[in-house]
């Protein structure tokens, strides 16, 4: 080999690992959040690492399935999702790998992660009891008490379906038990002001027009009648009451906003960065302000629209994983319960 060609052979080798650097410095990352305001979240990152984030959205139980199908040739680095049961369905389809970061365990509480870190939390949902003031004066301070017949034909909930009450009773079957969740479903059922239908959004305006005296909703959905023009809400909005439950117990259930690295994840190394930037003040920070949601890192302030709510205990004894491991179990109770 002549002493020219080993220097072009050097030169180009050398170009190579270069732009291979280049081509690694992205990650892609599928996410259920449909928040556009998560632009401005992205560009920070890129503008602090210099990895480009390329960003596919879409309801989460058809990007798991994308994921699964796509398999090892997935070029997903990072799965978000905004509810922590749907996590329980990625796990189930092996589509996530531990993510393996001192940085995220220090800052997330363990509660809020799970125990062979495959997903944490990045941001809490709390699942309040909300009421109209002038028809409710004794309002239940529990979940378990939504059950109790005082309550009858005054309810508004959602489908057994959906993943926020999914969640909600898996919490319920790891406090009291698969029985006493079961009894409580029952009872719930039995005190229903109407078939459960529609969003969160949509048992809050069930106040307002009178077809029910209680609501269960996320809290986030409740303040964004404050700050927006919600039709059917906001103009009645000063009418509606809320309760942190189980305050003398366990603490109110809160639900997440989970982040975790995909299994195939073709750009490891950028996919930790990320998940690591979820957890920087910044990060959580843009998700109290944006969304109304309350970090997920403990001393990370609410925002002043989520104060007006006041501060709260909330579950730190039941671990968030529980909804996973028993949402199956959860989903048995709901149909046996007959709970539409």
């Amino acid at each position: 080999m002549t002493p020219r060609f080993a220097a072009r052979l050097a030169a180009a080798t050398s170009l190579i690992a270069i732009a291979g650097t280049a081509m690694a410095a992205e990650v892609n990352v599928y996410s259920s959040r449909h928040y556009d305001s998560d632009d401005a979240l992205y560009d920070k990152f890129t503008e602090e690492t210099g990895i480009t984030v390329n960003r596919i959205e879409g309801k989460a139980d058809e990007l798991i399935a994308r994921l699964e199908a796509e398999g090892n040739n997935s070029p997903a680095d990072v799965f978000i999702t905004v509810d922590a049961g749907r996590m329980a369905r990625a796990e189930e389809t092996g589509i996530l790998q531990p993510y393996a970061s001192d940085t995220i365990n220090g800052a997330v509480p363990e509660y809020l992660r799970h125990p062979d870190d495959l997903w944490f939390g990045v941001s809490q949902r709390a699942r309040i009891i909300f009421y109209d003031k002038e028809r409710v004066e004794n309002p239940p301070q529990t979940y378990e008490a939504l059950a109790d017949p005082a309550y009858e034909g005054q309810i508004c909930i959602r489908s057994s379906s959906n993943v926020y009450n999914q969640s909600l009773l898996a919490s319920i079957i790891e406090a009291d038990g698969a029985e006493a969740a079961k009894e409580w479903a029952a009872g719930v059922v039995g005190n229903l002001a109407r078939a459960p239908q529609g969003g969160d959004t949509d048992q809050l305006r069930g106040l307002v027009s009178g077809e029910c005296d209680i609501a269960v909703a996320n809290h986030y959905y409740f303040l964004r009648a404050y700050q927006e023009d919600v039709e059917g809400l906001s103009s009645d909005i000063d009418s509606i009451g809320w309760v942190w439950p189980n305050q003398d117990g366990r603490g109110t259930h809160v639900n997440l906003t989970a982040a975790a690295m995909a299994a195939a994840a073709p750009n490891p190394e950028e996919a930790k960065a990320l998940l690591e930037f979820l957890v920087s003040d910044f990060a959580q920070a843009h998700f109290a302000n944006q969304n109304n949601e309350y970090p997920a890192v403990e001393g990370v302030p609410a925002n002043e629209v989520t104060e007006r709510l006041g501060e709260f205990k909330a579950d730190s004894t039941t671990p968030t994983a529980a909804f996973s491991a028993n949402a199956k179990e959860a989903q048995a109770i709901f149909n046996e319960v007959d709970w539409q």
